[in-house]
């Protein structure tokens, strides 16, 4: 039955952190898959989560089956957080709780596919290493734009003149802050200028929310995303609680399909939940609940959140401190105008492989590094390593 299986590309990630545990050196530093450490190494449960969970089980409630969308008031509270209180689009919304982050996109992508299968996905140029096999495998041709750097900020020109060969009904594929890989940041004029083509060309925004809160701030971070939901019809929003509740492994996320005027959302809702049926009929509970709890009163949330986004800017601008003081190429300094997890540094793959055979420094061969999988006390030797292997 399997003899003409295929063989499945190895996910690169995934075996850069397989062959980083295998490796005996204390001093080795992971650098690969996107979560956050404590000076410990440790990546935390957040206080809140850990209150949320013990009100949950004092509750006891009932294992039974929940509706196809899952908790609906995790839903109601994602997409407040997401679009913000009182926005008027919240009525024209429709929403699934899903399978991550992960999962919300591949449902949109299912649902693209199911009312317009020749519609293309336009993703960034490096992107999420993710992005294009999740909306190549649901039937959609996947395009590229550029994502550059432009002083420490995005060449919105590039973007704009790759999105020229978009037309009606295509996909842009928008990361709604903190930019993976490259960590390149995205001004206010920039979203203008992607908002209005948009809306002038029929393009349908998705936009992937997988930080919220770790940029400059939950508001902060939505800005973009609620500017393009001022301008654009329709628009799909995928968002995820691993990164800033540290929910990684309870694979709590959401898809939201904002329609022209509410008029379509029951029609969405009905296949949202018919795509999710065939698939894994409805998604696990434990930390929708747990999300929900925390936003029912976000203030110690928010105040752990942000203790955790200035430390991952700390982390951020030590670096870039120590690069440029030991004489670094100079491009290595946008480290600091990065926002988020990750940046992308001018390594090559060679380099990259240096950095792990000499220094046990494991990064993926792009050159992205996870800086909130730093500790204060490695950014010394980070910094002589990156330096060694530049020169």
């Amino acid at each position: 039955m399997f003899a003409t299986l295929p063989q499945q590309p190895k996910d690169q990630l995934f075996e850069l952190t397989m062959a980083f545990r295998a490796d005996p050196r204390p001093e080795k530093i992971d650098l690969v898959l996107g979560v956050y450490r404590d000076e410990m190494g440790v990546t935390p449960v957040m206080k809140a989560v850990t209150r949320a969970e013990t009100a949950l089980l004092e509750e006891s409630a009932s294992k039974a089956y929940r509706a196809l969308a899952g908790n609906t008031g995790f839903n109601d509270a994602m997409a407040r957080l997401v679009l913000g209180e009182g926005n008027a689009r919240l009525i024209e919304t429709a929403k699934m709780q899903t399978v991550g982050g992960t999962g919300a996109l591949r449902l949109l992508g299912d649902l693209v596919a199911m009312v317009n299968p020749s519609a293309r996905v336009w993703s960034t140029d490096p992107g999420y290493v993710n992005h294009r096999p999740i909306f190549a495998h649901a039937g959609l041709k996947v395009m590229p734009y550029r994502w550059t750097s432009n002083g420490g900020f995005v060449d919105v020109d590039a973007v704009l003149d790759d999105l020229r060969g978009a037309v009606a009904g295509d996909v842009v594929l928008l990361h709604g802050c903190c930019h993976n890989p490259t960590g390149i940041h995205m001004t206010a004029e920039g979203w203008t200028a992607i908002a209005d083509l948009c809306a002038k060309r029929g393009l349908i925004p998705l936009i992937d929310s997988a930080y919220q809160g770790f940029g400059e701030g939950l508001e902060k971070d939505a800005a973009g995303l609620r500017h393009i939901a001022e301008k654009c019809e329709t628009v799909l929003v995928a968002s995820s609680c691993s990164k800033n509740m540290g929910l990684y492994c309870e694979r709590a996320g959401a898809a939201f399909v904002l329609t022209p005027n509410g008029r379509d959302m029951a029609r969405v809702n009905d296949a949202l939940e018919g795509l999710t049926r065939v698939n894994y009929s409805m998604p696990a509970e434990h930390g929708a609940a747990i999300a929900a709890h925390i936003l029912q009163d976000q203030t110690a949330w928010r105040a752990e959140l942000a203790a955790v986004r200035d430390r991952v800017i700390g982390l951020r601008n030590g670096l870039a401190d120590r690069l440029m003081a030991r004489g670094a190429p100079t491009d290595m300094d946008e480290v600091r105008s990065h926002t988020g997890m990750f940046s992308t540094l001018a390594l090559s793959p060679a380099q990259t492989e240096h950095l792990r055979q000499e220094f046990a420094i494991y990064c993926t061969a792009s050159g992205r590094i996870n800086i909130a999988g730093l500790r204060m006390s490695q950014l010394d030797h980070v910094a002589d390593a990156l330096v060694s292997v530049t020169r």
